[in-house]
């Protein structure tokens, strides 16, 4: 597990992560950073360099997402999508996760938002890795861009 103030990591086997992060934002803003197109495209980015030409999400329960990123010199892209399985708006999300690449391998995301203070507590719960890699990586893109998250909300 790693801490760092209002951070903090857990692994559950080789299969699960769980990460909480308080926000000094209101839940309806952290809400919307991860329903609205616009606001999506602000923080879920990789390294500098990346664009996202493809940002499309229909939010109702059994609604699809989409993303594609784009290697704004490169030309490289990469993309992911799931469905959306509940909606509890400001409250909770839980939607499928797979990458274009291998749709075999999807996962499973819940994100919980919660009063704390005057802002938010997030709780990220990421689910159903094929192996102890993919975990990892996903831990350390998560971390990131709940990173940027973070930046974008303050």
């Amino acid at each position: 597990m790693r801490n760092t103030g209002n951070f903090s990591l857990t692994t559950r086997g080789d299969r699960e992560i769980v990460m909480t992060r308080v926000f000094d934002a209101p839940r309806k803003l952290v809400f919307d950073a991860f329903t609205k197109p616009e606001l999506v495209r602000q923080w879920l980015l990789g390294p500098p360099g990346w664009s996202m030409p493809v940002c499309e999400i229909d939010l109702r329960v059994g609604g699809a997402y989409r993303y594609v990123w784009r290697h704004t010199t490169k030309g490289n892209e990469m993309g992911m999508g799931g469905v959306y399985r509940e909606i509890v708006p400001n409250a909770r999300l839980v939607f499928s996760w797979a990458w274009h690449t291998t749709p075999e391998r999807e996962s499973q995301v819940t994100v919980s938002l919660l009063p704390e203070g005057g802002g938010t507590l997030l709780t990220l719960h990421h689910e159903q890795f094929f192996d102890e890699a993919a975990r990892d990586s996903h831990a350390r893109g998560w971390t990131a861009l709940l990173e940027k998250l973070e930046k974008y909300s303050a």
